[in-house]
């Protein structure tokens, strides 16, 4: 190469160092300032220094350059060991560095390129070989359930309650919301011959969404969080525009299709749009009916309807000609503020339903109460109003119930043999203040609640977190099972997961905690919460049972794609105020919230296999971030509008993920995932994991990282390298008689399935939409089938899509049905 390439390319090099170098230096001399670590200021001034010296000695830039690898391997040694992504984010920058530097053109003095490249060339080896041995470091842990436990099969499933083997006839099969399949024909052994047998697509797609034409659901949320039911020879199933559909179980062939037409006011307020699911339900034969299976489902626009299971018809004595008004006894409903997007609870010819309520937007919203209706004739039956004397009790056309209180808007599960429905409930809003809260709304928050089917009246009820601050609400009803109990009975039980990641295994008739699985109250931060709010100074934890609660974050967990930006994460680190788990949101300070309310198990809850006693739950970790703020110097003219709760709400009203307006309270808050510049986590990989638990031995049987990163990043190419590095997931799993999980969920857009009793992977099939939904199984024609449906998340931002996929033992492609 000619010389003045050589000096060109030496030039390049210095100016580069003196970039990155400079960045450091300052950035760590405020992270020094701010109590953080000393190295980013030592390796900007050792950057700045070999900058320089390239011009003139070049030798000497070489060789401070090469101390400064060796000195960042051993103090990423010390900060985190053998940890892959730890000293990814810590060395790989840095080795890039030296690789370019070991090119021949650059920084050279003579003819020898070793001679003038040899400490350089140590100092990658050394620090390359450490990379790549930590690649063979674990973030598992391994087990197998014992043979003994894989063979169980004598107790009966305490929630099946008449369902048949072959059917899937509520969200969670039966429900009890156990999730678990009694069918046995795939099995680990057989399980590489399962292939798709059909793909129905129910023509319900994303209008206007990202990368298209701007339209009518542009800025929503479009999710297909459905789990399709099955009754019969039939699937039942929803889409997020609030269509309900039938499709034949064997072949996929759509055997009718109903649209509500839900209107066009409340589809453009609201903030989702997403259906997870119907249900199914036969009136009692001793009632006079015309519409005797009915399929109910909730709509958009604040209804609910009933429609003929065989027909998809409006069950005409339903309601108002097959539709009720989930408006009524709710007073003024302004459009997006209430909505249903989980399937209702049916049993006992009760429809039992609360809602979802537009997170942090005032303190004055609709109530959270849990209503239920004749499931026959529409008509109110019972309301469950805990800011009304008495809390149960049955309004009038005028009577509104009170508002502003918890609301629960996931699935409820239900023990038919005791009676009772349990409730799974949010807080009263807005999430991050809570000082205009009423004793009733801190008495019922964040709670699991049992209810009398039939009456309304209530059994008993379980708080998970005292005064939430955090939006910590329960967003899945519990799921039963039978434990041994310490002198051999059987006790009904409940499992309850939360957001936090604990599981409170409760009596399921007495809601206290059962023998052997004890809940303790343990001391929280308290420190630096608003004057003119409380926070609680204990909060419970389930001392027994394995937590995937994360251990609190400290300054050396923070990640990123480079050096650089990581380091940007630790000063944001140190700006924060953070005192772990349950730390109150500050005002004029940013708070970091982790676990956080994307949960650490979200939505869609836990499967337990009631034979073998394993609570099987995938978990996500994602922190977080708050920041109060007074709202006088925010709200106003050409800010953020004033708004008083009569007529509609303004137009910049703000969103859960970023300003959270919060009329009527002192404050605005502002609500973020924590990324960095450059969209990546601050807190590194594990992000994503499926975990089985022993509910006897009350141990975890085994953990494993779930997902790759090969559909995320910032660009989403999907053509991403696949890292191990689990993956942040939105949608449940399930487990069968022959001992395989299948799962969706993961951002890599795959079913998987994995050995039950080791959590391997032994199969996975590429979806061609997100699948962030709970698969399902059921038995049609002799033949065990698994379906997913794959239409992706807005929120996760994976592939959109409407499709609904099943999968068979039979090894042919069956029949692609339209």
């Amino acid at each position: 190469m000619r010389e003045s390439n050589k000096g060109l390319f030496s030039i390049i090099t210095s100016a580069l160092l003196a970039l990155i170098g400079l960045f450091l230096f300052l950035g760590g001399a405020e992270l020094l300032f701010l109590g953080g670590s000393w190295f980013y200021i030592l390796a900007g001034g050792v950057m700045l220094g070999a900058a320089f010296s390239g011009f003139k000695n070049p030798r000497l830039a070489s060789r401070l350059y090469a101390a400064l690898l060796l000195i960042a391997t051993v103090w990423s040694l010390i900060e985190v060991g053998f940890n892959i992504w730890g000293l990814e984010v810590r060395l790989f920058t840095l080795i890039g560095l030296g690789a370019w530097l070991l090119l021949p053109w650059v920084w050279r003095t003579g003819a020898d390129w070793l001679t003038d490249k040899r400490e350089v060339l140590g100092a990658v080896a050394v620090s390359t070989l450490v990379v790549v041995a930590s690649c063979f470091t674990s973030y598992s842990i391994n087990g197998t359930v014992p043979a003994d436990r894989m063979a169980a099969q004598g107790q009966a499933d305490p929630a099946a309650n008449g369902v048949a083997d072959a059917d899937w006839s509520a969200y969670g099969r039966t429900v009890g919301g156990d999730r678990y399949s009694p069918i046995g024909q795939i099995t680990p052994a057989n399980i590489s011959h399962l292939k798709r047998a059909w793909m129905t697509r129910t023509g319900d797609v994303q209008q206007g969404g990202e990368g298209t034409v701007a339209g009518p659901d542009q800025g929503h949320e479009f999710n297909l969080e459905l789990t399709p039911i099955k009754v019969g020879d039939t699937l039942y199933m929803c889409t997020p525009h609030s269509w309900i559909m039938a499709v034949d179980a064997l072949t996929g062939k759509v055997k009718w299709k109903f649209d509500p037409k839900p209107a066009t006011a409340d589809l453009d307020k609201n903030v989702y749009l997403a259906c997870r699911g119907v249900s199914y339900y036969h009136i009692p034969d001793e009632i006079q009916t015309s519409c005797r299976n009915r399929i109910y489902s909730p709509v958009a626009d604040v209804r609910m309807v009933a429609v003929n299971a065989e027909t998809g018809q409006p069950c005409d004595d339903f309601g108002d000609h097959g539709f009720i008004s989930l408006r009524d006894y709710l007073g003024h409903v302004p459009h997006g503020f209430h909505f249903v997007t989980s399937p209702p609870m049916v049993a006992k010819n009760r429809l039992i339903t609360g809602g979802w309520i537009f997170d942090n937007q005032a303190n004055f919203e609709p109530s959270g109460a849990i209503r239920a209706f004749n499931a026959t004739t529409g008509a109110i039956e019972w309301a469950w109003d805990v800011g009304h004397n008495p809390e149960t009790w049955k309004p009038g056309p005028n009577d509104v119930l009170t508002r502003d209180t918890p609301n629960a808007w996931g699935v409820y599960t239900a023990d038919l043999d005791l009676g009772l429905v349990y409730i799974p409930t949010g807080n009263a809003p807005p999430d991050n203040w809570g000082g205009s809260r009423r004793p009733f709304d801190d008495a019922s928050s964040s709670a699991t609640v049992a209810l009398d089917i039939e009456t309304g009246e209530r059994r008993w009820i379980y708080q998970t977190v005292h005064h939430d601050l955090w939006d910590m609400d329960i967003p899945s009803g519990p799921s039963m099972v039978d434990l041994p109990g310490p002198n051999g009975e059987s006790i009904p039980a409940l499992v309850q997961s939360t957001k936090r990641g604990e599981f409170f295994v409760l009596d399921r008739r007495t809601g206290q905690p059962v023998p052997g699985y004890p809940v303790a109250e343990k001391p929280v931060p308290t420190a630096g919460h608003v004057a003119d709010d409380r926070v609680s100074p204990t909060q419970p934890y389930p001392t027994a049972m394995p937590s995937l609660t994360p251990p609190d974050l400290k300054e050396s967990d923070m990640w990123g794609a480079t050096l650089l930006d990581q380091m940007i994460c630790r000063i944001q680190y140190r700006q924060s105020a953070y005192d772990g788990q349950f730390t109150p949101p500050h005002l004029g300070q940013t708070t970091i919230v982790y676990p956080a309310f994307y949960g650490i198990v979200d939505w869609q809850g836990i499967t337990i296999d009631p034979q073998r006693k394993l609570l099987l739950a995938n978990a996500s970790y994602l922190p977080f971030r708050i920041r109060l703020e007074k709202r006088q110097t925010l709200e106003g003219p050409g800010t953020l509008p004033k708004w008083d709760g009569k007529g509609e709400e303004p137009a910049a009203k703000g969103d859960a993920l970023s300003v959270s307006p919060d009329y009527g309270t002192p404050y605005i808050a502002y609500t973020n995932p924590w990324l960095n510049p450059l969209q990546i986590p601050c807190k590194g990989p594990v992000w994503g994991t499926l975990t089985a638990i022993d509910l006897v031995t009350k141990k975890i049987v085994w953990q494993h990282p779930v997902g790759t990163t090969r559909d995320t990043g910032p660009f989403r190419t999907h053509h991403n390298l696949p890292l191990p590095t689990g993956m942040y997931n939105i949608g449940g799993n399930i487990v069968t008689k022959g001992g395989v999980v299948f799962m969706g969920a993961t951002a890599d857009d795959y079913l998987r399935g994995f050995d039950l009793s080791t959590g391997q992977v032994i199969w996975q099939d590429r979806l061609p939409a997100g699948g962030q939904a709970t698969p399902m199984s059921y038995e049609a024609g002799g033949k065990q089938y698994v379906v997913i449906a794959a239409g992706g998340h807005g929120g996760l931002g994976t592939r959109s899509g409407d499709y609904i996929i099943a999968y068979t033992i039979d090894g042919a492609q069956g029949t692609k049905a339209q």
